[in-house]
């Protein structure tokens, strides 16, 4: 989620990610959140999480880098306010705080991943949760990457605008910790938990 995207979006249609990514999000949300709660997104992408989000009651405010996302989001999602914006922004002056803050599949692309964890504690409330999923790295799934010789194609260095850093659970961790929050649990997902495609860290602030 750097200062420019390079990420274009030709529709708000949800991304393949999506089909794992929404429903444990939607079930944390549901159990965690009052009725009409507020939802801070960071790094809509094309508004799809964000308009489902919508449709279960929450009043959602969302902020991504490129400027074709944010037209499609706007476009298919009048139900939320979206926006420009990035994680090294100001983003708590400019929208306040939220009793949830959900970035799905963004910190991964951080060059300043500090700065993106800071972003998220300060749009908390105090006691807020925090719902940040990456793509998941662990021993073993590296290890059968590397055995299967797809390593270099997962890693990717010639994807534009693609991973630059890759979390396991215990950094993961840390980086959140860093910045005041608890992590309670990280759920693995898309497949069996040591292979999972991405995982969903579970974090309150203090």
């Amino acid at each position: 989620m750097e200062e420019h995207s390079h990420y274009e979006y030709h529709s708000a249609e949800p991304a393949w990610g999506n089909q794992y990514l929404w429903p444990p999000v939607r079930q944390l949300l549901l159990e965690r959140l009052p009725a009409q709660g507020t939802v801070f997104e960071l790094g809509c992408g094309n508004g799809a999480i964000a308009g489902k989000m919508v449709e279960q009651g929450f009043q959602v405010t969302a902020v991504d880098t490129s400027q074709s996302g944010i037209t499609q989001a706007a476009a298919a999602n009048p139900g939320a306010t979206f926006a420009l914006g990035s994680a090294y922004d100001d983003l708590r002056t400019s929208y306040g705080q939220f009793d949830a803050v959900v970035s799905l599949e963004v910190v991964e692309h951080c060059f300043w991943p500090r700065k993106f964890a800071h972003s998220v504690s300060q749009l908390l409330k105090p006691g807020g949760l925090a719902l940040i999923s990456t793509p998941y790295h662990g021993y073993l799934k590296n290890l059968l990457l590397a055995l299967s010789g797809k390593l270099e194609a997962h890693w990717d260095p010639l994807w534009d605008g693609g991973h630059i850093k890759f979390w396991s659970k215990s950094s993961l961790t840390t980086l959140l910790t860093e910045q005041g929050l608890t992590v309670e649990t990280i759920y693995p997902v898309g497949r069996i938990a040591p292979l999972a495609k991405s995982m969903i860290a579970v974090a309150k602030k203090l």
